[in-house]
């Protein structure tokens, strides 16, 4: 099992945890917001198992039917996570609006409290790692996990600060309205997480500063070649696919042009974590000059 798998394992395992923590929480207050927040927590119980999933799936190598591998099927599973929070989001209006229409007092409120605490500050440390864990091997489906768990510690410090105010004025109404304005932001969130994965599906080119470098160490390491054009690029999930056109001089050997494609594809490899790249050699009569990058 590899990191990332172990990550996606440890997050199905903190899940089922907070979840726990968090429904133990309602049922020593009776508190509506504790709730509908351990709810969200069923979200993430199976957006954890869906990233498993997911970057199993991914780590799977490339197959007849799937020549080019399976890392897309990591933007699936971020689609997923995202309409799930969206879910949330809806689950904590719903609940927020019966107890808007019917607010009590809670029972137990400390105990409560410090168990939503808890699970919070496990939620906040673990998101963090795989946010962070996610970036660095690139893994959509970590990431979308990690902002899904952040997204969930920002509607428990949202019930919090309801049920304290609530206690504290003696105004039970300020709890639902509290977890309503969190429902907004758990929707904001939904919505990041399922538009980064959308440009991941539609094959969404590099950023402009990663597209840049990459000219440039063509442009460094095609030396004895003329230009090389048409430089394109993709991510799927874990992996940068580069392509362009490599012009060399009419005159130079079959042999020549591979060791310089040899040469870029070794400087793009390590440079460029993941990528896979292929090159067109063309003649010098096909050079295009105009946008092409100069060697």
């Amino acid at each position: 099992m590899d990191d990332v798998t172990r990550i996606a394992a440890g997050s199905l395992v903190v899940g089922v945890l907070v979840l726990g923590i968090k429904y133990l929480a309602y049922a020593v207050t009776g508190s509506v917001a504790l709730y509908s927040d351990a709810l969200e927590s069923v979200v993430n119980v199976a957006t954890a198992f869906a990233a498993l999933l997911a970057v199993r799936l991914a780590a799977q190598p490339a197959d007849a039917n799937h020549p080019f591998g399976h890392h897309k099927v990591e933007y699936f599973s971020a689609v997923l996570a995202g309409s799930l929070i969206i879910v949330a989001a809806v689950v904590v209006l719903r609940e927020a609006r019966v107890a808007f229409l019917a607010p009590r007092m809670l029972d137990a409120p400390a105990t409560g409290l410090t168990l939503s605490v808890l699970a919070s500050l496990i939620n906040a440390g673990w998101g963090r790692l795989l946010i962070a864990r996610g970036r660095r091997v690139r893994s959509p489906a970590l990431v979308a996990d990690g902002r899904h768990l952040m997204s969930d510690v920002v509607t428990s410090i949202g019930v919090v600060v309801g049920i304290l105010l609530a206690l504290l004025l003696d105004m039970p109404l300020l709890d639902p309205l509290l977890a309503a304005l969190v429902a907004v932001n758990i929707l904001w969130s939904g919505w990041v997480v399922i538009r980064g994965s959308l440009g991941g599906l539609m094959d969404e080119a590099v950023p402009e500063a990663e597209l840049a470098r990459i000219r440039g160490l063509i442009a460094e390491n095609a030396t004895g070649a003329i230009e090389a054009h048409d430089v394109r690029t993709r991510i799927a999930g874990q992996i940068t696919f580069v392509e362009f056109h490599l012009v060399v001089p009419a005159r130079m050997t079959v042999g020549e042009s591979h060791d310089i494609c040899d040469r870029i594809e070794a400087a793009l490899r390590q440079e460029v974590e993941g990528s896979r790249v292929t090159i067109h050699v063309e003649p010098e009569h096909k050079a295009k000059h105009d946008g092409a990058v100069p060697v």
